[in-house]
């Protein structure tokens, strides 16, 4: 069966808080790993009041907390926003609260704009241009490298797998040349899915970390028991991405009857785009989409996405999609 994981960017709702949100992951995460999900991801996203992922490995510390054993991770740091240094204690911290379960995924852009990019920063002087050498770093602090004069505490010797993410050709060949995981955004992004794949894979070389290519492509689940159900609670995470396109980000607003039927063709195209890498419906819907795209891509893991304003349908969305996964599993077997 494909392994699925799952990115959670802890939605804050509409007529709710940051507390809340946690409280609601910290329950999502015990779900999922109840449910026999691989990982937990949460991801680095600044300025934005629909958002609690900010702090990450503060968020992954909370998460780890309220499970046992599923694996706890970034999907991911930007690493530009940071001194090496610092994340390479943070996330040796976390490895030593919760040894073998922690993951780091490593990407480029500043999650955000380029405000709080500069308030991040203090200076873009270099930014993402020193990507490649910053994972460099951070790779000789976890291994206690003697050039570096001095050691990482927490940090050295933790037993951190390095992700590169990506939503274009650039984190693939990174992935590539430095033999690590990769893992492509096509949850938000998905056009260039299929060439980052090729040429992650053409262009492996194997490390100390990983012998062969293994890849991950995100996959947004709306699921419920019944495909008019589904339908109506994507339309949360459809108003959201009309909004961040236009320029007026917020919290999660709750789902909205016909919304994407209603709104104007441009807008319908974009979403159309966004979601092209998505399973709406019902249980049969989302095996049916999660088949097609595991076999178009070839992918070892699907991270699954898909916010949701109510709590109890996006645990219930995730148990959906596992019972699919399960379901092809089967299938494939026979």
């Amino acid at each position: 069966m494909t392994i699925l994981s799952i990115l959670d960017l802890v939605p804050v709702t509409q007529g709710s808080d940051v507390s809340t949100a946690l409280t609601s992951a910290a329950d999502y995460a015990r779900t999922a790993e109840a449910l026999g999900y691989q990982r937990y991801w949460t991801a680095e996203h600044h300025g934005m009041a629909g958002i609690a992922s900010a702090a990450t490995s503060v968020v992954l510390a909370h998460i780890g907390a309220a499970t046992s054993t599923i694996r706890i991770g970034a999907g991911g740091i930007m690493l530009p926003n940071h001194a090496p240094l610092a994340i390479a204690e943070q996330f040796g911290t976390l490895e030593a609260l919760y040894p073998g379960r922690v993951d780091l995924g490593l990407g480029r852009a500043p999650g955000s704009d380029q405000r709080v990019a500069q308030a991040m920063r203090r200076t873009l002087a270099g930014g993402a241009d020193q990507f490649p050498r910053d994972i460099m770093e951070l790779q000789a602090y976890f291994a206690g490298d003697d050039r570096l004069g001095f050691t990482a505490t927490p940090g050295a010797g933790a037993n951190i797998p390095l992700w590169i993410l990506g939503s274009s050709l650039y984190g693939a060949q990174l992935a590539a040349a430095l033999g690590l995981p990769y893992a492509f955004a096509s949850h938000f992004a998905p056009d260039a899915l299929d060439d980052a794949l090729a040429i992650y894979r053409r262009d492996f070389r194997a490390s100390a970390q990983l012998d062969r290519p293994y890849a991950m492509a995100g996959f947004n689940i709306f699921a419920a028991d019944t495909r008019e159900e589904g339908a109506f609670l994507a339309t949360s995470m459809m108003q959201s991405f009309v909004a961040l396109r236009t320029g007026t980000p917020g919290k999660m607003p709750p789902p909205i009857a016909g919304y994407r039927e209603n709104l104007p063709p441009q807008a319908q195209g974009m979403l159309n785009n966004v979601l092209s890498c998505s399973a709406i419906g019902d249980r049969d819907d989302v095996a049916r989409d999660l088949a097609a795209f595991v076999k178009r891509t070839g992918v070892d893991e699907v991270m699954v996405s898909g916010a949701m304003f109510d709590p109890a349908a996006r645990q219930r969305s995730i148990a959906i999609a596992m019972e699919a996964a399960e379901r092809i599993g089967a299938l494939e077997a026979a």
